[in-house]
């Protein structure tokens, strides 16, 4: 009868303080990556912005993750929401935005390829179109 085995601990069920650990290998490390160091293209001007870009890419990279989400996304709320006297803030959290995802698209540009730098300056645009509406009064 092999229901009358008996199954040994930690081989299977539900995972708990003395059952099996999971391990995933593709899991991220506990300290946030930073590049260790940046390689610069060879037009003069890109990599005057990569190097300048560098250390405020850190800075965000080191920032917990929830934080920036919750700060893009509360300005991007925030921007949406204001409207008739209040609209002119709300482009400028609209702009801010913008400002961070086009210096995001930039610094990934020469790794992108067609169809995503299509859908980013997209986005970007949108964004900065719905500011001007918002400074316009018409959004």
């Amino acid at each position: 009868m092999a229901r009358d085995k008996k199954v040994p601990k930690g081989t299977g069920g539900v995972r708990g303080p003395g059952g099996p650990q999971f391990t995933p290998r593709g899991s991220q490390p506990a300290t946030p990556r930073v590049p260790k160091a940046p390689q610069y293209s060879s037009s003069p001007r890109r990599a005057a912005f990569e190097r300048k870009s560098f250390p405020v890419l850190a800075r965000v990279t080191a920032a917990p993750r929830w934080l920036l989400i919750i700060g893009l996304g509360s300005s991007l709320l925030l921007g949406l929401i204001f409207t008739d006297a209040w609209a002119w803030l709300g482009g400028i959290f609209l702009l801010f935005v913008a400002a961070f995802l086009g210096w995001l698209l930039a610094l990934s540009w020469p790794l992108l390829s067609s169809g995503r730098r299509f859908i980013r300056i997209l986005v970007v645009g949108a964004l900065v179109g719905m500011s001007i509406l918002k400074f316009g009064g018409s959004f």
